[in-house]
């Protein structure tokens, strides 16, 4: 975690400013909604979001940001935070980051509403505040967000996934939304369009190496509080094993796509996969490729003046694909 600290330090200050805000933009009049989401404010990640947005328009804006930031800040955490509680009842999951899902706690009916609440908020905190560029952006990315899932279990059936449809998944899965953050950072400050795309491109780069990085922990051998292999047993398609089956022979393709259809809750079946790609080259090709996405996206930064923000933001750049979970 010190390297999170590290990359949050010139944005301190921000971010517990944020953090009050936040909680009031989630604020009702119905006392089970309240103690909801004090339960979902409670209970936050690193909150990598806000801090791509407020290092992105610091970075933009010589230092200086205005709530129109703070309402970008708010509406993507809680559009996303609908998401995700949405996600939780599709998947019928019962943890999110080590606690109780919602859905866990007070069933699915009202994990819905609470999604459907969180959403209005974030659409509404927009509209009333004329920040229809902002709204476009986030709208942009849920819609991303719900066709990339669409997208994997179409294919996760066939198990059919070529690597330009696997990197289409991953772009509207989980890029887009990174890609929307750098985009929102840049936008509440006025950027100029070129550069506010600039920026989306550089959250994409990002978010596309972030997930290649996720694909090879399925091979790891450290404890990372996600196990080995879970993501053979779920069926889904990852870089490492999608090289792997393009470079296999026939006998060796269709050995890999029945053990992944038919055998994935066989432990044994499941090692002797992991195996197969790790000696047929899938992780260091994966691996390449998540280097690769890292230099293009400090590429983008390169034009920026040096300044605490492009540092953080350089920073996080290397723990996006060095963090070990």
């Amino acid at each position: 975690m010190k390297i999170v600290s590290q990359i949050k330090q010139p944005i301190e200050q921000e971010m517990e400013h944020f953090e009050q805000k936040f909680s009031n933009a989630m604020s009702s009049k119905v006392a089970l909604l309240n103690r909801i989401t004090h339960y979902v404010v409670n209970r936050k990640g690193k909150q990598m979001r806000p801090m791509f947005i407020f290092l992105i328009a610091k970075m933009c804006n010589n230092g200086q940001l205005n709530e129109r930031t703070y309402r970008g800040a708010s509406v993507i955490e809680l559009i996303h935070t609908a998401t995700l509680v949405h996600d939780d009842v599709v998947d019928d999951s019962n943890r999110r980051r080590g606690f109780f899902s919602l859905n866990a706690l007070w069933k699915n009916k009202i994990a819905v509403l609470v999604g459907d609440f969180l959403l209005s908020k974030g659409l509404l905190l927009c509209i009333d505040n004329d920040d229809f560029d902002l709204l476009k952006i986030i709208s942009v990315a849920v819609r991303e967000m719900s066709e990339g899932e669409l997208l994997q279990i179409e294919k996760a059936r066939k198990l059919d996934i070529t690597e330009e449809v696997y990197f289409e998944i991953i772009r509207q899965k989980t890029a887009t939304l990174i890609a929307a953050c750098c985009a929102m950072g840049a936008q509440s400050v006025h950027a100029p369009t070129e550069e506010v795309e600039n920026l989306r491109k550089f959250g994409e780069l990002i978010g596309l190496a972030f997930q290649i990085k996720d694909d090879l922990f399925d091979y790891g051998e450290e404890k990372i509080g996600k196990p080995t292999g879970i993501d053979i047993k779920e069926q889904k398609m990852t870089l490492p094993l999608i090289y792997a089956l393009n470079n296999a022979s026939e006998k060796d393709r269709k050995w890999l796509i029945n053990s992944v259809k038919n055998h994935n809750k066989n432990k044994k079946r499941v090692k002797e996969v992991i195996s197969f790609v790790k000696t047929r080259g899938g992780l260091e090709y994966a691996i390449s490729k998540m280097k690769d996405y890292q230099s293009q996206a400090l590429q983008l930064l390169q034009k920026y003046p040096a300044s605490p923000y492009k540092e953080s933001l350089e920073l996080m750049v290397n723990y996006v694909i060095e963090r070990k979970k």
